[in-house]
C-alpha cells in the first residue's frame, strides 16, 4: 500500500510535525483517539504504538534520516499492555513496514507513505485503505498551520 500528499509546507516542518510526541498524538488520532508513541524515534530504538487503552504495536526503527526518511519495522501486537510477539496474529504483523519520504521541491513538500513487508489481513487492508488518507490530512493541515 502506498499513500501520496502534497503538503504546502517545508520538509523539515513536515518531519516535525510527523514525529513530534503532541502532533504525533494529533494525526495518528485517526488511527484510533488516544494514539500515541513511546520511543525517541532513534535508528535502532524501540517504538510501542498504544491506543492508550493498553492496545497496539510493537516495533523498530530500522532507518532515521533527518527530514528525509523513516523505516519502521513491525515485530508485534500489545494486548492489555502486554507485549506479544509469539501469537499467530503477532507474527502476521513480524516484518511489516511503514517507510515515510519527504522530497522537497519549491518550498512543498510531498510525502510518500508505504507499508507493506507482511501479508496484511484483509480486514486492516480495507481499514487502512480508508484511514492513511484521513491521517494524512490531518497532517497536511497541522504542517501547513
Amino acid at each position: 500500500m502506498e499513500f501520496n500528499i502534497n503538503i504546502e509546507a517545508p520538509k523539515e516542518k513536515v518531519w516535525k510535525t510527523l514525529w513530534n510526541d503532541q502532533t504525533y498524538r494529533e494525526w495518528a488520532s485517526a488511527f484510533a483517539e488516544g494514539s500515541c508513541a513511546e520511543t525517541d524515534w532513534k535508528k535502532g530504538s524501540r517504538v510501542l504504538f498504544t491506543d492508550g487503552k493498553g492496545s497496539g504495536m510493537v516495533a523498530t526503527i530500522v532507518e532515521n534520516k533527518p527530514n528525509e526518511f523513516m523505516s519502521i519495522k513491525h515485530l508485534g501486537t500489545i494486548k492489555d499492555g502486554v507485549e506479544d510477539l509469539d501469537s499467530e496474529e503477532s507474527k502476521q504483523w513480524a516484518g511489516a513496514f511503514e517507510n515515510y519520504t519527504l522530497r522537497e521541491s519549491g518550498g512543498k513538500t510531498v510525502l510518500h507513505v508505504e507499508m507493506g513487508g507482511a501479508d496484511i489481513p484483509k480486514e486492516f487492508e480495507d481499514y487502512f485503505l480508508q484511514t492513511w488518507p484521513k491521517a494524512l490530512n490531518k497532517l497536511k493541515a497541522l504542517s501547513e498551520n
